[in-house]
């Protein structure tokens, strides 16, 4: 993204907590941008005159904060930034997983941010991208549409509009509960890792992960995963995408099940499998999109046995406990409140 930005003009500040991370860019002055996705015109080398591990130095005075990280950064990054940002400064977590915007604006505010602050989340990372060293950057290809939502809901439309300035595929969202919940990394994902786990570690990943590896008994997994998201955000009082209904939204990929639907998605073709569990299909995934889910439905009285399920084995499997570093009620700032709390926190920034 940083590289994106300032080979098209823009006034672009690059941070990363680790010197090591950016000692190569800040060497050589910028990004080296190529790939397929970008126009020729927009490949080449990208000169960022602004590299730096100083947060303050980051986002003083800046518009926009585009928060481009796995997910299990943003708490660091929200605590990082509160003495710093201003009223009506810009925060978009690209992607927020589910419940970005609600655990880094709680974070934020507890650390003493200012609560004028306007945070929103991206549904979905705008590009199919690969970092190849650290001083270069391959897009493959950049989403045609991606929503957006801010809290309070009533700033999204301000958001969307200073991120057209750059880009123009950012649409609203309804609101952050809705692209949370919208996370379809979240029924893919972890399960498909988890149910594949003999197999990664056996070939390191020598397999097509969406063709081979999701096959009629799996998808039905899939499945169960996807019905339980769905009715978490049916007691919220929210509309989620089925993962059926994405498949041809995205690709469209039809069939009368997951199964065939996933079959019939040409876009899912090549596309290998993690060379060893220890990656963020489970690292990221299961804390960030699986246990937010999953401790909501605890909240509202909605059985959520698969998802459970698939956090203990994941969490089995990597020696660790995933509920105690995933995104629970209490980190996003909701425990305790009732539905219509939740939703006047969701809708208008505050609780009633």
């Amino acid at each position: 993204m940083a590289a994106h930005l300032a080979i098209r003009g823009f006034n672009v500040r690059l941070y990363n907590r680790s010197e090591e991370r950016i000692a190569p860019i800040r060497a050589q002055g910028g990004i080296q941008l190529l790939g397929p996705g970008v126009r020729d015109e927009e490949q080449g080398f990208a000169r960022i005159d602004h590299v730096t591990t100083d947060i303050c130095e980051a986002v003083d005075g800046v518009d926009l904060v585009m928060v481009v990280i796995p997910a299990n950064g943003h708490a660091f990054i929200a605590e990082k930034c509160a003495p710093y940002l201003q009223e009506n400064q810009i925060v978009v977590l690209h992607p927020g997983r589910t419940g970005g915007a609600l655990e880094f604006r709680h974070v934020f505010q507890t650390c003493g941010g200012n609560p004028k602050v306007i945070v929103a989340e991206a549904q979905t990372l705008i590009y199919a991208c690969r970092c190849n060293n650290p001083g270069q950057v391959t897009i493959y290809g950049i989403k045609n549409s991606v929503p957006v939502a801010a809290i309070p809901a009533h700033r999204t439309p301000e958001v969307v509009r200073r991120l057209r300035v750059a880009y123009p595929q950012f649409v609203p969202g309804d609101n952050v509960m809705k692209t949370s919940l919208d996370n379809i990394g979240a029924v893919f994902h972890p399960a498909i890792t988890v149910l594949n786990a003999a197999r990664i570690e056996s070939t390191h990943g020598e397999f097509d992960y969406y063709t081979e590896g999701v096959t009629p008994a799996v998808a039905r997994v899939l499945e169960a995963i996807d019905n339980e998201r769905v009715a978490v955000a049916e007691a919220l009082g929210f509309h989620a995408m089925t993962a059926r209904e994405w498949l041809y939204v995205a690709y469209d990929a039809v069939g009368p099940d997951l199964y065939t639907a996933m079959m019939a998605n040409s876009g899912y073709a090549g596309i290998r499998a993690p060379l060893t569990i220890y990656n963020r299909y489970i690292t990221e995934d299961v804390p960030m999109s699986l246990v937010p889910i999953a401790s909501l439905g605890q909240m509202l009285g909605v059985p959520t046995p698969t998802i459970c399920e698939i956090i203990h084995l994941a969490s089995l499997m990597h020696a660790c406990d995933y509920w105690k570093e995933g995104r629970t009620v209490e980190r996003l700032g909701l425990s305790g409140l009732t539905l219509e709390q939740i939703r006047h926190l969701v809708l208008e920034g505050h609780v009633h």
